[in-house]
């Protein structure tokens, strides 16, 4: 059987004309016409030292300016991408493409494509993703604006590296990345806007591949127009897909907190007032704590509800421990837990309701009496969720085509 390293070395040795293209270099084009040439260029440049079968697939999303005749002419390929965004344009030039590793850049002239060699030597030794590093290789003055170097890309760099684990990316915007196909395709990258990038690199952690970075210097633009990245916008964007992609840290840690929290508290206060030196706590905060448990149990039901649709939908890679779950805690389990809690809410409903009859229907000990009603209406509630959950995560579950 021929091994990965062997048809490398067969495709590098080849020296027929039509030989396999080992390199596609991607760049996303729109309205580039000032900077597109020198990109190409450069990539050309770095295909002949690298002594490759190359190619450049330019990706135009819609070019008025002259750059997709400019790539033409100087022998790229362009792919035109008719949906706009920095997704699709490079969906659209990553599906065309047609060598076995892939090197993406941005077609502003801010990244060096004549020196692409540490990317493909990195993916010949086995990586799934390549990733470059601005902050150690280098960024010139005026390359990077003071807001993103210092706040808005190490802040959300910092975040995505707490979320999944801390993978071994230390600039997860920088826009020049090399990585295989087959790691593309694995991928199943889905994202047509500026969340792109970020998702490419949170895919490859989920799907446990091989990922490395290597240095790479950023310099200032060659274009004389704004630059199609809005600040507040896009990374807003960014945060928000990180968020919506850790349904763990958005809803499930959060809300177990919440809920154990406010379990603690309750258990504490069930049994009469507490005093904390010369304060005392009683039913009203027995109130707030049974609150918690509910948002909190909420949240939880959010995060498994947002795993599984994203799951389905194939945004999200399968979770053996997820599957492992369902695999006891089916709809029957989860109806049966539901009707328990819905039943010993009412039987504290209706233990209520006898104290208050044996008092002829009059005035009551709010202090007594709350500490029965409270948990009461709390495990309807609990109960009455848990069954309508079981029912929806049936349906979420559901094979479909």
């Amino acid at each position: 059987m021929t091994t990965i390293t062997s048809a490398l070395r067969d495709a590098d040795n080849d020296v027929a004309p039509n030989r396999p293209i080992l390199l596609s270099i991607v760049m996303p084009c729109l309205n580039e016409a000032e900077t597109i040439a020198r990109c190409i260029e450069k990539a050309q440049s770095s295909i002949r030292a690298l002594g490759v079968a190359g190619e450049i697939v330019v990706a135009d999303n819609g070019s008025t300016d002259g750059s997709r005749e400019i790539a033409a002419n100087m022998g790229a390929r362009v792919i035109p991408v008719p949906h706009r965004g920095y997704g699709n344009a490079l969906l659209g030039g990553i599906t065309a493409a047609r060598g076995k590793y892939i090197i993406m850049g941005d077609a502003d002239d801010s990244y060096d494509f004549s020196n692409l060699g540490a990317f493909l030597q990195k993916l010949r030794e086995g990586y799934d993703l390549v990733m470059g590093n601005r902050f150690k290789g280098g960024i010139k003055p005026g390359a990077m604006p003071a807001l993103h170097r210092y706040l808005g890309n190490p802040g959300l760099t910092a975040m995505a590296r707490m979320l999944f684990w801390r993978p071994p990316c230390g600039d997860f915007y920088c826009g020049l990345r090399g990585f295989t196909r087959d790691a593309a395709l694995k991928m199943d990258l889905r994202t047509t806007g500026m969340e792109f990038a970020t998702e490419m690199v949170v895919k490859a952690v989920l799907h446990k591949m091989k990922i490395v970075e290597v240095p790479t210097t950023l310099s200032p633009d060659g274009r004389t127009r704004p630059p199609h990245l809005r600040t507040w916008r896009d990374g807003w964007r960014g945060l928000r897909f990180l968020l919506l992609y850790s349904p763990r840290w958005l809803f499930f840690y959060p809300g177990l907190i919440l809920m154990l929290t406010g379990l603690v508290g309750a258990l504490w206060l069930l049994p009469g007032p507490r005093s904390i030196g010369a304060v005392t706590i009683d039913f009203h905060s027995l109130l707030y704590c049974a609150l918690a448990v509910l948002l909190g149990f909420q949240a939880c039901l959010f995060a498994v509800f947002t795993k599984v649709f994203a799951i389905g939908e194939r945004l999200l890679p399968e979770d053996p421990r997820l599957t492992w779950i369902f695999r006891y805690v089916t709809l029957e389990v989860g109806l049966l837990t539901g009707a328990t809690l819905l039943i010993g809410g009412i039987g504290g409903t209706v233990y209520a309701l006898r104290a208050w009859e044996a008092v002829g229907l009059g005035p009551l000990d709010p202090s007594r009496m709350l500490r029965v009603v409270i948990p009461s209406v709390t495990a309807m509630a609990l109960g009455f969720q848990t069954i309508l959950s079981s029912f929806f995560l049936s349906i979420l579950g559901l094979r479909r085509r």
